[in-house]
């Protein structure tokens, strides 16, 4: 089943997943291609994101737009982008990677198996988008997107994990800016 994004310019939680739950971003240098093309969404393709974690296999994101194009049309050009770059690493000999061929011949298995036409696939399709229309909903995704790796034992508190929005909650640090939701707590004169 094909998720859609149905409010293109509204607030929205994303999902990005690895073919097969592979935990693919367990290598730094994997990891950082994410987190840099994150950072060029943002400045050169108008993403604004609220929180994000990203995980040894998936990627979460709390995020929206204001450009014509709307949010599936930048989270395809990341999908994309990262994949390619990723297998660029993942070809180069010259990197770090022992499982090289093991994953190499996952995506590849994988688009075969999508009969999509490319050699490999890192992603899969869906983005399981979840359009956030209250604060109360908005609180719920956040607190999810931060309690996951203390949830899957990777750090004791939210704020430990360094891929992770939540110590720009805390205490306005981290490694990706993001625009800290400060009006999500008033529920004043909201119907929910």
């Amino acid at each position: 089943m094909r998720y859609q994004i149905f409010d293109q310019n509204g607030m929205n939680f994303i999902t990005c997943t690895v073919v097969e739950w592979i935990d693919l971003f367990t290598r730094t240098e994997i990891a950082d291609i994410i987190m840099d093309s994150l950072r060029y969404c943002q400045k050169e393709k108008g993403l604004d994101i609220y929180a994000y974690v990203l995980m040894p296999s998936h990627l979460h994101l709390i995020c929206g737009t204001e450009d014509s194009k709307g949010l599936s049309s930048i989270i395809q050009a990341f999908k994309s982008f990262t994949a390619k770059a990723i297998i660029k690493y993942l070809k180069d000999k010259s990197k770090p990677e022992s499982r090289r061929e093991w994953l190499l011949n996952h995506f590849a298995f994988n688009a075969r198996k999508q009969n999509s036409g490319r050699q490999y696939q890192v992603w899969k399709r869906d983005n399981h988008p979840v359009y956030l229309h209250t604060p109360k909903v908005i609180r719920q995704k956040l607190g999810y997107i931060h309690d996951n790796p203390v949830v899957d034992k990777l750090v004791a508190k939210p704020h430990h994990y360094l891929r992770s929005s939540a110590s720009n909650y805390r205490d306005g640090t981290g490694i990706l800016m993001v625009t800290v939701m400060d009006d999500i707590w008033n529920d004043v004169g909201l119907l929910i």
